[in-house]
């Protein structure tokens, strides 16, 4: 699976490509959401507004609102559970 993250206006976008499912981004959001993910601080968590998943199995990407930066969502990529079990 390959990972490209980009700044946008709004926030942070995550494309993945490759060997990847839609559902298991749509599970690490929701785990991200309810707060049972370890991948980022709760300082970042509180700065994400809003997170939407698009695409289709093989190329999803995640778009994420707020006052986050690249770096710290790169971070969060790797430490991630469901994306590197």
């Amino acid at each position: 699976m390959n990972k490209s993250v980009n700044r946008t206006q709004n926030g942070v976008k995550i494309a993945f490509t490759g060997e990847v499912k839609k559902e298991n981004i749509v599970k690490m959001v929701e785990n991200c959401a309810t707060g049972q993910c370890e991948c980022m601080s709760d300082d970042t968590k509180k700065k994400i507004q809003n997170m939407e998943v698009a695409g289709e199995d093989g190329a999803v990407e995640l778009e994420l609102t707020g006052d986050i930066d690249k770096e710290e969502i790169e971070a969060a990529l790797k430490r991630s559970k469901v994306l590197n079990p």
